[in-house]
């Protein structure tokens, strides 16, 4: 089972002048399109009791997420505020005191064996108690588990940048598989180019570096030569969750390839790495091609 732990949340999306309440959060997001792609997922993260912890739960139990360690409490949902221009979405975030910026290393349970793999990232990795739960999860199981950071920086959220930046200069390196957009490389490394930050990242440790840029495809930095996989051309509706999908496909592709083990992905192949990077483009460009974080069912996907 992948474990995505990580933020859950309501983005309050725009629609004929008003704002929609939709379930969402980056690493949400993951597990939903994980679940809808067919691959064994849990996820970890507090929801709450309130209306709006409904809401977020019913998307994972029907796309057949496992949230039994997910604990329950009276703490409100964190709100994020969505304003879109020309299709790109912006945030505003309502959290604090929220269930999941609580989250303390006592809440969480032991893992069950069934998780061979850990995803984590998002805007949980910035507040603390939350973030610091989440750095001492992963520093407790790197070492067993394959695990995968997307850090997708949202720069508004974070108050202390330095201190932010100490925390990802101790987690990438715990980390397998990196994934970072042109714009979270240009925040940590402003200055450096993107490559050269995302061969920092690589040189750290981790076997994978993958970069995300839109219209540009994503590439993969890796032990061999950079292996580049172009974006899907598709009309764009906006780009909720397109990342948090890309990731979903990438994963979903490595577990269907038995690429999700420390050996494995020590030996991986540039074949391996395209196909991956193929299954996330699908998964993503279907994503952007409706209102909001919307990922697609296996059935959706292209043979």
């Amino acid at each position: 089972m992948i474990l995505c732990a990580g933020e859950s949340l309501i983005d309050m999306v725009p629609q004929d002048g008003v704002f929609r309440p939709l379930a969402g959060g980056a690493v949400y997001n993951t597990a939903i399109a994980l679940g809808r792609l067919g691959i064994e997922t849990g996820y970890l993260w507090p929801i709450s009791t309130d209306p709006f912890g409904a809401q977020i739960m019913a998307p994972l139990a029907e796309a057949g997420v496992n949230t039994d360690l997910c604990p329950r409490t009276d703490r409100l949902t964190t709100l994020a505020l969505v304003t879109l221009t020309n299709g790109e979405a912006r945030y505003s975030f309502y959290d604090e005191g929220s269930a999941g910026r609580m989250l303390r290393s006592e809440d969480i349970p032991p893992l069950p064996d069934s998780v061979t793999t850990l995803f984590a990232g998002g805007i949980s990795l910035v507040p603390d108690p939350c973030g610091a739960t989440l750095e001492g999860l992963i520093a407790a199981h790197h070492a067993r588990l394959p695990v995968m950071i997307d850090p997708n920086i949202r720069p508004f959220f974070i108050k202390d940048a330095n201190a932010y930046r100490g925390r990802l200069s101790r987690l990438l390196p715990m980390a397998d598989i990196v994934k970072m957009s042109a714009d979270d490389l240009e925040w940590l490394y402003p200055d450096r180019s993107p490559e050269e930050g995302a061969r920092r990242i690589l040189e750290s440790g981790p076997k994978l570096v993958l970069v995300t840029g839109g219209e540009a495809g994503a590439r993969a930095l890796w032990s061999g030569e950079t292996i580049h996989a172009p974006a899907l051309r598709t009309r764009v509706a906006d780009t909720i969750g397109a990342g948090d999908t890309f990731n979903a496909g990438v994963l979903a592709s490595l577990e269907r390839q038995g690429l999700l083990s420390k050996e494995a992905l020590a030996a991986i192949t540039p074949d391996q790495i395209r196909a991956a990077l193929t299954l996330g483009a699908q998964a993503a460009a279907i994503t952007v091609s409706r209102p909001g974080a919307n990922p697609p069912w296996a059935y959706e996907m292209p043979a």
